[in-house]
C-alpha cells in the first residue's frame, strides 16, 4: 500500500454511492503519456471522468505488484459489493519505445551541437573584434601604471612609499568615522601610521577618474619637491593597481573655510593666516626653481595647523611653468576665485593666482563668503565702493568688535583690492603683497575710487603701416555698439575662432572722438557700446594671433600717454598693428 497521490469527490458528478444502482468505474493508465485517468458512471450510462493525474509508475509503485481488491468492515456491516472487475495490461510496442527514445536523443544531440557551434562562432567573432582593443587598452593601462610608478618614485623629496594594506589599516579600512572630507577627485581620511607613530591625512583618488590620475601626478610632481613652512608637506604615496593614494601631514584645525563667517578668529590670527598664504604663493611663483601656478587658491585649500599657521594644499590643478609665463589649460578652478581673463585667453598665470588670493583676503577680513552676495552686488564691489567712500573699515567682520589694528586692516584690504584688478597687468606681484603685509612702511598701490570694469577686444596682429582713417573709427564704433542690440540679424562668423591681442579698456574712458588716431578710436568705440542701431561687424575667416596689451584707466584724447605695450607706447604702434578694423573681434565683459 502507498499513500494516496490524488483524491476527488463524486458529489459534483451526480452519482450517489448509496442509491443502490450499479456503478461502473474505469481506471486507465497511459504509460507513454504517464497519465492516470479515472471515470465513473451508472451502469448503462456514459462514464464521466472525475480525476486525471500525471504519475510516473516507476517512481510510485514497485517493479513487481499484485492487482486486486481487498477490504474489511470490521464489526460494521457494508452494503456495497464488487459485482465483477477486469484488469487488462497492454505493453507498448518495443519499436515505439525505441524510436521515441532515439528521436529524443537525436533532437537533444542536434540542439546541443547547434548551440555549441553557435557559441564557438560567436566566441571567435567576439575574440577577433574585441581582443585587439582589449589588449591595446591593457597595454596602455600597464604603461600608464608604469609611468605613474616611475614618476612617483622619481619625484624629488618624496619620503616614503606606503602599501595599500598599511594605509587601509591606518584609516580603519577607510571608515566613515575617519572621513575628513570629499573633493572632486577623491576623499581624504584621517589615519595613524605606526612607523614612526604619526597622525596623517590620506587622500584616496577615485579609481574611475582619469582626471584623478592627472591630479595625483600633479601633486606628486609639484608638492613632492617643495619644502616650505606654509605648504602642506607630502609624507608619502601609494600606487597599487587601481589604487592611488597620497599621504600628507595632518592639520588639526582643518581648512580655512570652516571659520569664515562661522567660527571666530581674532585679527592677529587672520593676519597670520593671510601672511602665511602670501608667503606660500611667493615661494611658488618666484622661489622654488621653476615657477608653479596653483590655479585653485581658495579657503578650502588653505589648511590650518594647531597654531593656526596657514599651509597651502591641494596641488591637483597645479602646473609647473617652464619657459613661458603661463600655462594653456582648460577652464579649471572654482567659480568666484577665477581671474576674469582665464575664461577669455585660456591661460593660467601667476597673476591669476594673485587674483584668487585677493578674493581670499576680502573673505577673511570681512568674514563673508563671496558666494553669499547676489550677482549684481559682489563682495569685491561692496568693499571697493566703501574704499571709494573712505569707509573701508566698514566692511570688517563685526565679530571682531573693533579689536584690530586699523592701519594694518586698511593696508591688507587695499592689497587685496589691488590683487582683484580686472586687468592682470595692474595686479601686484606676490613679493609686493608680502612686503606690504610684513613692512608697514612699504608704499601702497594707488587704486581708483571705483572698481575698474571694461570690455575685452581682440586686435589682429597682422602688421601694416597704413594709418587708421576716420571711417575706420566709425566702423569700430558701429561694430562694438551692435553687441547690445538683440534685434540685429546674425553675423557671418568665420570657420575658425579668431585670436589676437588681449586688451583691457577702462569703462570710464573719455568719449572724445575729435581725433582720428587709435586712442580716439578706442574711446569712441567704448562710448558706442549701448547703441542698438549699429550693424554687425565682419569677421576674418582665420583666427588672428597677437599679444596681451593694456590701456590705462585714465585715457584721454592724447594717444602717447594712454597705451602701454611693454616698453613701447604710442598710437603709431597701435596703428601699425591694426591695418583693418574689419578684422576686430569684440567681446563684452
Amino acid at each position: 500500500m502507498t499513500n494516496p497521490i490524488a483524491a476527488k469527490s463524486l458529489n459534483y458528478t451526480g452519482i450517489d454511492l448509496k442509491s443502490g444502482r450499479d456503478i461502473k468505474v474505469k481506471i486507465d493508465y497511459d504509460g507513454w503519456k504517464k497519465m492516470l485517468q479515472i471515470s465513473v458512471g451508472y451502469s448503462g450510462k456514459p462514464l464521466v471522468t472525475v480525476l486525471e493525474q500525471s504519475i510516473v509508475m516507476s517512481d510510485t509503485v514497485p517493479n513487481s505488484v499484485f492487482v486486486g481488491f481487498t477490504g474489511s468492515t470490521g464489526l460494521v456491516s457494508e452494503s456495497h459489493r464488487v459485482i465483477d472487475w477486469v484488469f487488462t495490461s497492454v505493453p507498448l510496442p518495443f519499436s515505439s519505445i525505441h524510436n521515441g527514445h532515439e528521436k529524443d536523443n537525436k533532437i537533444k544531440k542536434t540542439v546541443l551541437v547547434s548551440v555549441t557551434t553557435c557559441f564557438m562562432v560567436l566566441l571567435v567573432i567576439v575574440t577577433c573584434v574585441f581582443l585587439p582593443s582589449v589588449l591595446r587598452k591593457l597595454r596602455k593601462k600597464n604603461q600608464r601604471d608604469l609611468d605613474i610608478e616611475t614618476q612617483s618614485r622619481n619625484a624629488a623629496n618624496v619620503p616614503k612609499m606606503f602599501t595599500y594594506k598599511q594605509l587601509s589599516k591606518a584609516t580603519r579600512n577607510f571608515s566613515k568615522e575617519n572621513l575628513l572630507g570629499k573633493g572632486g577627485f577623491g576623499s581624504v581620511y584621517r589615519g595613524i601610521i605606526s612607523v614612526p607613530p604619526k597622525v596623517v591625512a590620506v587622500k584616496k583618488i577615485s579609481a574611475t577618474s582619469k582626471q584623478g590620475e592627472r591630479e595625483y601626478m600633479a601633486e606628486i610632481c609639484t608638492i613632492g619637491r617643495m619644502r616650505h613652512k606654509n605648504i602642506v608637506q607630502l609624507e608619502g604615496w601609494c600606487h597599487e593597481g587601481e589604487n592611488l593614494l597620497i599621504v600628507y601631514e595632518f592639520m588639526s584645525n582643518g581648512s580655512l573655510d570652516r571659520f569664515i563667517g562661522k567660527e571666530f578668529l581674532d585679527w592677529e590670527t587672520r593676519y597670520k593666516i593671510l601672511t602665511g598664504l602670501a608667503s606660500a604663493l611667493l615661494y611658488l611663483h618666484e622661489e622654488c626653481g621653476n615657477p608653479v601656478v596653483h590655479r585653485d587658491i581658495k579657503p578650502n585649500n588653505v589648511m590650518l595647523d594647531s597654531d593656526f599657521n596657514a599651509h597651502l594644499g591641494d596641488f591637483g590643478l597645479a602646473r609647473i611653468l617652464q619657459n613661458d609665463a603661463s600655462v594653456t589649460t582648460m577652464l579649471a578652478g572654482t567659480p568666484g576665485y577665477l581671474a576674469p581673463e582665464i575664461g577669455f585667453i585660456g591661460k593660467a598665470t601667476p597673476e591669476s593666482d594673485v587674483y584668487s588670493f585677493g578674493m581670499v583676503v576680502l573673505e577673511v577680513v570681512c568674514g563673508k563668503r563671496s558666494k553669499d552676495f547676489v550677482d549684481e552686488h559682489s563682495l569685491v564691489d561692496y568693499v571697493w565702493n566703501l574704499y571709494g567712500e573712505n569707509g573701508l573699515l566698514g566692511c570688517v567682520d563685526q565679530k571682531l568688535q573693533g579689536k584690530f589694528d586699523e592701519e594694518q586692516v586698511k593696508r591688507t584690504l587695499i592689497a587685496g583690492l589691488a590683487c582683484l584688478h580686472p586687468d592682470s597687468m595692474f595686479r601686484p606681484k606676490m613679493r609686493k603683497v608680502v612686503n606690504i603685509l610684513m613692512d608697514p612702511n612699504e608704499p601702497l598701490m594707488n587704486l581708483p575710487g571705483n572698481r575698474p570694469s571694461g570690455v575685452y577686444v581682440v586686435f589682429p596682429s597682422i602688421s601694416s603701416t597704413s594709418p587708421i582713417a576716420t571711417d575706420s573709427s566709425a566702423l569700430l564704433q558701429s561694430s562694438m555698439a551692435s553687441l547690445m542690440n538683440s534685434n540685429e540679424p546674425s553675423m557671418n562668423s568665420p570657420g575658425n575662432r579668431p585670436s589676437g591681442v588681449y586688451v583691457f579698456f577702462p569703462s570710464n574712458s573719455s568719449t572724445s572722438t575729435t581725433a582720428t588716431d587709435g586712442s580716439a578710436l578706442v574711446q569712441s568705440s567704448v562710448a558706442s557700446l549701448m547703441n542698438p542701431n549699429e550693424p554687425l561687424m565682419n569677421l576674418p575667416g582665420n583666427r588672428p594671433s597677437g599679444e596681451q596689451v593694456s590701456f590705462s584707466s585714465t585715457s584721454t584724447s592724447t594717444t602717447t600717454t594712454d597705451i602701454n605695450f611693454g616698453s613701447k607706447s604710442g598710437s603709431a604702434l597701435l596703428q601699425s598693428s591694426m591695418p583693418s578694423l574689419d578684422e576686430i573681434e569684440v567681446q563684452y565683459d
